[in-house]
């Protein structure tokens, strides 16, 4: 992977992290599409560099993470990355299976985007309109519903987005909980990923993330320049996905999830 295909992955995750349509899984097909090897790195590659993406919240709300008089929304993000932490370490290896599994995926971004289809008509007449209504007990379950993007095609940020309203939230306050739950998430799959996974293990060279990217400059440039492009692309998306979201809704979402992940069924099933 050369650096120009690194930086265009990283604006594919810019763009899709907060989108209901799973960056994980557009970062993959773009990869399959530029013709690139499913090597240990790129898979390292592309868990990791979210992280670049989800650091542009923190920039967008620092009002918010850098509130120390608002103690209880750190307990609130405590508690609810602990489901994804435990499930997620016990998954991982199954998780990383799936990842290539193109049809797989394909598949299921499709059913995801039935399902947004109807999210607005479930939850209707949402109570809580910022995230100091939510209580330890919400955001654990809502903790809980991100799990279900474990299965790569989900989508991270619609589980978490359509958990909050299952538990009374506005569409405006269970994304921005959405963003603020994939801080700590992220923050811990990166340096699992980077400094406690060894990649390759049935290969004759496992290695931590972190020996795979030192193994050479190109490596550190493609990682450095990657997580700071997929940064600036992510915060200029995040404030759009709101203003979408609150006027059109799921439906946009679902019906772009459907038309893509046919389109890509039917590539992968007749012409890989």
């Amino acid at each position: 992977m050369d650096l120009i295909k690194a930086i265009i992955i990283a604006i594919v995750e810019g763009l899709t992290e907060y989108l209901p349509i799973s960056s994980t899984a557009h970062m993959g097909f773009t990869a399959n599409l530029m013709g690139l090897e499913e090597t240990e790195f790129l898979k390292m590659f592309q868990v990791s560099i979210q992280f670049g993406a989800i650091l542009s919240v923190v920039v967008a709300y620092w009002k918010k993470f850098f509130d120390l008089n608002n103690i209880q929304f750190y307990f609130k993000l405590a508690f609810a990355v602990v489901p994804a932490l435990v499930l997620g370490y016990l998954f991982d290896d199954k998780i990383e299976a799936v990842l290539g599994n193109q049809i797989a995926i394909s598949s299921v971004l499709v059913l995801g985007g039935v399902v947004l289809l109807f999210a607005d008509k479930w939850f209707k007449n949402p109570k809580i309109d910022d995230e100091k209504g939510i209580t330890i007990r919400n955001a654990v379950t809502i903790g809980f519903w991100q799990c279900l993007a474990m299965m790569p095609g989900t989508s991270r940020s619609a589980a978490s987005i359509i958990g909050g309203m299952a538990q009374g939230l506005t569409r405006k306050a269970a994304a921005e909980f959405s963003f603020f739950l994939a801080v700590p998430t992220m923050l811990a799959v990166t340096v699992y990923s980077v400094f406690v996974k060894t990649w390759g293990k049935e290969t004759a060279n496992p290695q931590k993330g972190y020996e795979m990217i030192m193994a050479s400059q190109d490596h550190i440039m493609i990682f450095v320049i990657g997580n700071i492009v997929a940064f600036i692309v992510a915060l200029i998306a995040i404030k759009a996905f709101i203003g979408v979201l609150n006027k059109y809704g799921f439906k946009p979402w679902g019906w772009y999830r459907i038309f893509v992940g046919i389109a890509l069924l039917i590539y992968f099933y007749f012409f890989k």
